[in-house]
């Protein structure tokens, strides 16, 4: 079980440093309103994946595979959320970037935003239910309290990956709000990436 569980930390870690709609949305923020705020919004991630745990748990991602209009129901808030996002990023005046005129929102916010960013996302339910297992002994006792301590585990881990990413995101964004032009390529990039992140989750099927 230790030699397991030392396989899965390894390749949770690899899933979670890959690029992905909640690595942005952290390092956008942590940009935007410094360490904290990136810290926060990985928190909100976090939490976002226990909520994920507890669906896998009691065998939500089953329902997923199985329930098309369930599937289509939460795959098409999660877009809409995406959407959102990446249209109001690309509507910034980019031309009067500076720190005390970039939009800001509450921590409160900034963390339900994380949970929301995460939670919405079928494929993350599915990804649960298709990757937890493969490291679950199955001798027929405590299955679902197993797969509740390796989904805790994953989002213990992210939480340790993408509060240092976004920390040292915001501690170079006095560097990075000073070219004006830089972080106007960056915010237009990231506006473009999560509407291409919400196409492909619209028309995204079930495995």
């Amino acid at each position: 079980m230790e030699a397991v569980s030392l396989v899965f930390i390894i390749t949770s870690t690899v899933l979670i440093i890959t690029p992905g709609q909640d690595m942005i949305l952290v390092m956008s923020r942590s940009i935007s309103q410094g360490r904290r705020a990136g810290i926060v919004t990985a928190l909100g991630v976090s939490v976002g994946l226990l909520g994920h745990t507890i669906l896998a748990t009691f065998g939500l991602g089953a329902l997923l595979l199985a329930s098309k209009s369930l599937f289509t129901f939460v795959k098409i808030i999660g877009a809409l959320y995406l959407f959102y996002l990446g249209i109001n990023l690309l509507r910034s005046d980019h031309s009067k970037l500076s720190m005390d005129r970039l939009p800001e929102i509450s921590y409160k916010k900034m963390f339900f935003q994380g949970i929301l960013s995460n939670i919405t996302n079928p494929k993350i339910a599915i990804f649960f239910f298709s990757y937890l297992p493969q490291f679950v002994v199955m001798d027929g006792t405590k299955t679902a309290l197993q797969l509740f301590i390796l989904g805790v585990t994953f989002a213990i881990v992210t939480f340790c990956i993408k509060a240092p990413i976004g920390y040292i995101s915001g501690s170079l964004s006095s560097w990075i709000k000073a070219k004006p032009n830089f972080l106007s390529r960056l915010y237009k990039g990231s506006g473009i990436i999560f509407l291409g992140l919400g196409i492909k989750l619209a028309f995204e099927k079930r495995g």
